[in-house]
């Protein structure tokens, strides 16, 4: 395919920090078994295009250890392939999409491409966009910059030829712009612009209560059927774990569970990934618990966002609300002596 892919994961979200002190926005883990950077890579293999950018800031390690050489997603080319392409400035990163600074470090995956455009995109927007009709689109219409929106929302995804983008990124100082998404808003001269209707199954995760609030959306099996195409998969790092185990006693209801996990207690409304044990008598409902936590017995938890290796005590309870839910961070431990 005639286009070049770049995934700009370096764009910073505030209302994200509790999740993203040790990782970027695109590696936070969604449904239970994804990563949300699983997303837009997807979109790009299912539309054919085979060279792909990764730019992200730090810290990166948790989206380097995820991503990989691209294998997952049939990246891991002799040609072409998944390109992983870190913004040196340890505090680099802003919060608008394709940000000039941070593509002008890697000029040369830009000079050295044949593909006559480019698809600039993001980490943190869930859907099932189709790049190449998005393409035909945009070369149909003639316009410079062809922008993704659904019911005037942008998706944040623009296509535009690449010597615009290596024109853009070179003169952005003197035209005093500082991303794609910047001359979009913008609507600088002289470029001309085009919107790309997308229709479909999307979510925009930009703070805690839009991640919660679209993660739990999946439990509805209709949102499941619109973004969990057939024919469209959703690829991801492959994880060799045994099922999940429901000991005697446990209950399990509307909830989206991964393997390797063991339950005694009760979950309901709740999404669990991989390796959690959630022990005897402990009740969950509308909570997101992420890889390898556990959860001793007697807790109660609701509307609670249990981030990596977190360890929640014997007869903990928490409470938070759908507005507001509870962000345990990354290894915190939680018991009752704590909350006293």
């Amino acid at each position: 395919m005639k286009l070049l892919a770049v995934i700009d994961t370096s764009v910073k979200k505030e209302g994200l920090q509790d999740l993203t002190i040790h990782r970027a926005v695109s590696s936070i883990p969604f449904a239970g078994r994804y990563r949300l950077i699983d997303f837009p890579l997807s979109n790009l293999v299912n539309s054919g295009v085979t060279t792909v950018g990764v730019f992200p800031s730090y810290p990166f390690a948790s989206l380097l250890d995820h991503i990989g050489v691209g294998k997952s997603w049939d990246l891991d080319r002799r040609k072409n392939g998944l390109f992983f392409l870190p913004i040196t400035q340890r505090d680099g990163g802003l919060s608008t999409v394709g940000a000039f600074a941070g593509l002008e470090e890697h000029m040369q995956f830009f000079t050295k491409s044949i593909q006559p455009h480019v698809i600039v995109s993001n980490g943190f927007v869930i859907n099932q966009l189709d790049v190449k009709d998005m393409l035909d689109n945009h070369i149909q219409s003639g316009a410079d910059i062809t922008e993704a929106v659904i019911d005037g929302v942008s998706l944040k995804k623009y296509i535009l030829s690449k010597d615009l983008l290596v024109e853009l990124i070179q003169t952005h100082r003197e035209k005093n712009v500082v991303s794609v998404e910047d001359v979009v808003n913008l609507k600088k001269s002289p470029y001309t612009f085009n919107q790309y209707e997308y229709e479909g199954y999307y979510a925009i995760i930009d703070s805690v209560q839009s991640y919660f609030q679209a993660s739990l959306a999946l439990l509805d099996e209709e949102n499941r059927k619109q973004l969990f195409l057939p024919d469209r998969p959703i690829y991801t790092k492959v994880k060799d774990e045994p099922p999940t185990r429901y000991i005697a006693g446990s209950k399990v209801r509307r909830a989206l569970i991964a393997n390797g996990s063991t339950i005694m207690g009760e979950v309901a409304d709740s999404i669990i990934s991989r390796g959690v044990y959630i022990k005897k008598n402990a009740r969950l409902e509308k909570c997101i618990i992420m890889q390898k936590c556990v959860i001793e017995e007697n807790c109660n938890l609701s509307y609670v966002i249990a981030d990596k290796d977190v360890y929640i005590g014997e007869g903990v309870e928490l409470h938070g609300t759908a507005e507001q839910p509870i962000v345990l961070r990354k290894g915190e431990t939680v018991t009752k002596e704590d909350l006293r």
